[in-house]
């Protein structure tokens, strides 16, 4: 296994992945949730799965077609927007904000997550990347290892961040928020479809 490899994909993946769209995802998945370390290691299977087919696919991957993939992934950020939205009305009108922890299970937490990420994430700039190094560097298994490390780690911030802000923050005030960062995301993906 070649360090240079791992490394090259980390160093590109790790900045690439800070701006985007499935860090803010992700935090606001764990203000919904409330189970971060959970969230965490549904994103970080999604991330996996992505590498994994970044890898195999290599250069393939950009013949999928990316405007059906768009469409799909915008309609799900409006609709979790709308998700969002409805939970901020239910948040504010319960007094105690553990309820949603309380009612929201491991289960619900890991596969709600993943499902988030791994249709958010398809198609994206980093899974492109890795498989552009993977191709380039003929080194498949240090390239994976390399940008789910980055993805990992990226991850990992947004759940710290998305945990302080719950702390913070009331939820029914996160969720209005967590709504319009993902209405914004739809609308941006979708507009794109068009420009």
């Amino acid at each position: 296994m070649s360090i240079h490899a791992l490394l090259q994909a980390f160093v590109t993946i790790f900045p690439a992945e800070l701006p985007d769209k499935s860090m803010f995802a992700t935090i606001v998945l764990v203000t919904r949730f409330r189970r971060p370390g959970w969230v965490w290691l549904g994103v970080v299977a999604a991330f996996a799965l992505h590498v994994v087919v970044a890898v195999t696919a290599g250069s393939l991957l950009r013949l999928l077609p990316g405007t059906l993939v768009q469409l799909i992934v915008g309609v799900l950020f409006v609709g979790g927007a709308v998700l969002l939205f409805r939970a901020g009305r239910r948040a504010e009108a319960e007094p105690e904000e553990e309820a949603v922890a309380e009612r929201t299970t491991v289960r619900a937490a890991v596969v709600g997550s993943f499902g988030v990420i791994l249709l958010a994430e398809w198609g994206d700039l980093t899974q492109i990347a890795t498989a552009s190094l993977a191709a380039k560097s003929g080194q498949p298994v240090a390239t994976a290892i390399g940008a789910w490390l980055a993805l990992a780690c990226v991850a990992g911030i947004a759940v710290v961040f998305g945990q302080e802000l719950v702390r913070r923050v009331p939820l029914h005030r996160v969720n209005y928020v967590g709504a319009a960062i993902f209405a914004l995301l739809g609308t941006w993906t979708l507009l794109e479809l068009l420009f």
